[in-house]
């Protein structure tokens, strides 16, 4: 049976190649968009980007171009020409949306009313640092995310999330502009220019940091493995029965939750072992706390500790494994502490499909790719081929 047709089907995007564009691209791609990718003749730069296939350099080879340029296909144009600069008019003139990362692209031979161009560069393209070099990891650093990223010991500095998380944040952005753009076009009839700084981005997913300051004047603090904050807060690691580390997660504040932990507690048998079962008591009796009592509320402090410290008391009884899936069966928000493999391997990540099988039909291999970002069950996303190789479907240029 063939696979649905993904919810952009039938929209087509041009999208010429940057390293700043490539996850936007491939979010649409992957959600049915014909989405061309345009490259230089010798390639774009982020096909020579590691890892490689068996560590070995290669223009089809990196696992990084790979990632970020699934679903689409690919041509080959010299911008430099009279050729090839008619080509690409020509290319443009039959997309719904442009998208690129250069400041200094001319757009005007490409205008068309109902044309949507989307732009993502570091800084926007109208700003005094326009045309300052960046990286993901000078973007994470100036917008803000780093600040909240590292360790209790402030003595260490702060430290850059893995994954290209700047490329991430700014492609959503991107992605969900693109999507109005798309339904105010289908209202009026015309396109909308979309320029998407990614400073900007990353500087309003800070969770609290950005609005802390700007609305108290305060400056939260970064910790380990739990939010950034204001003031200090209780650590949420806990060692396992094997005294591997486990997250603790968000403490009980709701009755419901209350109720969860103590049941827990009475199921294990370990409710009269725990020396502060009466603070969860309390907690259930007086209706929940809420985190806005903590700095005020001594007894609210004690009965938020005491579920922090149940957890903890759980968890010394069991792998990791065993307190993640029984906590969040009972509706609490505990977790593991995986490395990558391990999350491709977790049955609850297999059974939601995230580990996704592609095809390299011309290496004769298939490998195993992150899956959808996301599950809307209405709007399938999938992977529908491999990233094309250099100049695979110039053929789109005839």
């Amino acid at each position: 049976m063939n696979a649905p047709a993904g919810p952009l089907s039938g929209l087509r995007v041009i999208e010429i190649a940057s390293e700043w564009t490539m996850y936007a691209g491939k979010l649409l791609a992957d959600l049915g968009a014909d989405t061309v990718l345009v490259e230089p003749p010798e390639g774009h730069a982020t096909r020579a980007y590691e890892p490689f296939l068996d560590d070995e350099p290669g223009v089809e080879r990196s696992l990084w171009f790979w990632h970020y340029n699934t679903s689409k296909r690919g041509v080959v144009v010299d911008r430099d020409s009279v050729e090839g600069a008619r080509a690409l008019r020509e290319l443009v003139a039959t997309a719904d949306v442009l998208l690129h990362g250069e400041i200094e692209l001319d757009v005007a031979p490409f205008a068309r009313d109902e044309l949507i161009v989307v732009v993502v560069t570091p800084f926007g393209l109208g700003g005094p640092r326009a045309a300052d070099p960046a990286t993901d990891l000078t973007v994470l650093a100036g917008g803000g995310p780093v600040w909240s990223c590292g360790y209790d010991d402030h003595g260490l500095p702060p430290v850059r999330g893995g994954g290209n998380q700047a490329l991430h944040i700014a492609g959503v952005h991107a992605v969900m502009a693109t999507l109005v753009a798309v339904l105010h076009r289908n209202l009026t009839g015309r396109g909308q220019d979309v320029d998407v700084s990614m400073h900007a981005a990353a500087n309003v997913t800070t969770e609290a940091a950005t609005y802390e300051w700007l609305v108290a004047r305060e400056t939260v603090q970064r910790q380990t493995c739990r939010h950034a904050s204001q003031f200090p807060t209780a650590s949420s690691l806990a060692p396992d029965v094997h005294g591997r580390l486990l997250h603790t997660g968000v403490p009980p504040r709701t009755v419901k939750e209350f109720e969860a932990l103590l049941g827990w507690l009475d199921d294990l048998g370990l409710a009269d072992e725990y020396p502060e079962t009466f603070f969860l008591e309390m907690g259930r009796d007086r209706g929940g706390v809420h985190l806005s009592d903590l700095a005020t509320d001594v007894e609210a402090r004690e009965i938020f500790a005491a579920g922090r410290g149940a957890l903890t008391f759980i968890a010394s009884r069991m792998t990791d494994h065993e307190f993640y899936v029984e906590g969040q069966r009972r509706g609490l928000a505990v977790a593991v502490i995986a490395a990558p493999e391990e999350v491709m391997a977790d049955p609850h990540f297999v059974a939601r499909c995230f580990p996704t099988p592609v095809e390299h039909e011309d290496l004769g291999r298939t490998f195993t790719y992150p899956g959808a970002p996301f599950h809307a069950e209405r709007s399938p996303w999938r992977i529908a081929r491999r990233a094309p190789h250099l100049g695979e479907h110039n053929h789109l240029l005839d």
